[in-house]
């Protein structure tokens, strides 16, 4: 049974992933159909993250009152009418309405089965959790391109929605179908009622007046803004500082999402074998040469192994982070909502750092702001590191 339920996990963060991609690849032809300016897209990105913060901050007493599998089925089911409203959307303003649901829907679930899978399997399980989320963000563009053509502007992309939607509504009827699957599995441990100690709701703002919790979102927000200043501004990078073609910069990109991808793949292979500290640490190692291909006055081929090198680095450090959750915090779901919500801040501000810098700096800089954000979270997590195991010793010493 625990198979059997890790499988439908599996499923369900694939479901997870659908949404976050599908948006970019459709807008070329959403503000063309609407006739709309291209930055608007920024109004709907930002209200989906909004949104994804707000829930993540505030979804460990939700969770604790109706539990994993209730809130993984009512979110999931959420995001699909999310983007089944997408496909009747007449304006943009009725996108960011859409889109806040959205977020919030992503929101909750992340925090759900990220602790669920942290609490009841093993760490090569959330490696591979992640990898399955790569194959949501893969999976939607990839329907998106059928929809519309060989153009952004031929097809019909309200189509392409609609063929997401059944795709996210498939997932969704999954994770209704396997509601009594949990219980089987791992019996009352399943339902997260709060009395438990693991299952305790405590205030996000009690999480953050310990020094731990501060450190660990560090962590987090540097790790994803690191990814996320990638995914938005690489290609920009490569283009204006490396002088690559704007056809393979963009392809940059999608190496740097498959170093990603194989980066948690070998994560999970290598988990039975090394703790999750040592695993982050070969990210940690892998990473600083990786930026530092980039900063140095070298071609498009360093470029290239330096973008991927980057993706296959850091690609581990989130899911191991992830699984060491409930030896770091004894209220493992609060402290999941609010680790997750510093996340998704470092998605939302590090583009705007990268917007801000290429305009009014140089976007040569890029590097040294990848390598200012390693800085922070290898600072962090080293300072995390000795806090937790400062206390195990206390402990330890006391009884």
């Amino acid at each position: 049974m625990s198979a059997l339920l890790l499988i439908v996990i599996y499923i369900a963060f694939i479901g997870l992933g659908i949404p976050d991609a599908v948006f970019g690849s459709v807008w070329p032809a959403v503000y063309t159909d609407l006739d709309i300016p291209v930055s608007m897209a920024t109004v709907v990105t930002m209200t989906c993250t909004c949104g994804s913060i707000i829930m993540s901050f505030f979804s460990a007493r939700i969770i604790n009152r109706f539990g994993t599998p209730a809130v993984t089925a009512v979110c999931t089911c959420l995001t699909a009418a999310a983007l089944l409203g997408f496909s009747f959307a007449p304006n943009i303003w009725w996108m960011a309405a859409l889109a806040l649901p959205l977020g919030l829907g992503g929101g909750a679930i992340d925090s759900a089965l990220n602790n669920y899978v942290a609490l009841h399997y093993k760490a090569s399980h959330m490696s591979y959790l992640h990898c399955f989320y790569g194959v949501g963000v893969a999976l939607s563009p990839y329907i998106m391109s059928l929809a519309l053509g060989q153009t952004a502007e031929s097809g019909n992309w309200r189509m392409g929605y609609r063929t997401v939607f059944a795709v996210q509504a498939v997932v969704a009827i999954i994770t209704i179908i396997s509601l009594p699957l949990w219980k089987k599995a791992h019996g009352e441990d399943a339902l997260g009622v709060e009395g438990t100690v693991e299952n305790e709701t405590v205030s996000p703002f009690t999480m953050l007046r310990d020094r731990k919790m501060r450190l660990t979102c560090l962590v987090f927000f540097g790790s994803c803004a690191l990814e996320m200043a990638c995914c938005a501004y690489g290609s920009t990078f490569l283009v204006n500082a490396k002088g690559l073609e704007k056809s393979a910069a963009a392809m940059m990109i999608s190496v740097n999402y498959a170093g990603q991808a194989l980066g948690r793949f070998t994560s999970g292979l290598l988990a039975d074998r090394l703790s999750g500290r040592k695993i982050i640490a070969i990210g940690q190692i892998i990473l600083l040469p990786a930026i530092v291909l980039l900063i140095l006055p070298l071609g498009s081929v360093a470029s290239a192994v330096g973008i991927f090198l980057i993706g296959f680095g850091n690609g581990p450090v989130f899911p191991n982070m992830v699984h060491l959750t409930p030896e770091h915090f004894s209220n493992s779901q609060s402290a999941m909502g609010v680790q997750m919500s510093a996340g998704y801040i470092g998605v939302l501000i590090s583009p705007i750092i990268c917007g801000v810098m290429a305009q009014y700096l140089t976007v040569k800089l890029f590097g040294w702001y990848l390598l200012l954000l390693l800085a922070l979270f290898s600072v962090s997590l080293y300072m995390l590191y000795r806090a937790v195991d400062s206390k195990d010793r206390n402990k330890n010493s006391s009884v």
